[in-house]
């Protein structure tokens, strides 16, 4: 005879742990992000996306009424260059002014 044990607390642990990869995975596959999102997805506040990134001529945005959405996807590509940007200029984004 063969007896099987499961420990409910470790089961009910990776069965979160499971949920939040796949909501994970789910919200990257949003193909515009709002304001809220992008400054959680930058780890920046909305007023140093706005002072830094917003107006730049070059960042991907659209406007939708008074909303901003953002492509996730060419966000992700203009923050690599920026990222190169900034760190080939000094380092330091609030001190960096980008080329126009």
């Amino acid at each position: 005879m063969i007896n099987f044990e499961i420990d409910q607390e470790l089961l009910k642990e990776l069965y979160l742990q499971k949920v939040e990869e796949h909501l994970q995975e789910i919200e990257m596959e949003v193909f515009f992000m709002d304001s809220k999102q992008l400054a959680t997805y930058l780890n920046m506040s909305w007023n140093t996306i706005v002072s830094h990134l917003l107006y730049d001529e070059k960042f991907p945005k659209v406007r939708l009424g008074s909303k901003w959405l953002f492509n996730r996807k060419e966000v992700q590509e203009f923050m690599e260059k920026y990222y190169l940007e900034v760190r080939n200029n000094g380092g330091d984004i609030l001190k960096y002014k980008r080329k126009l």
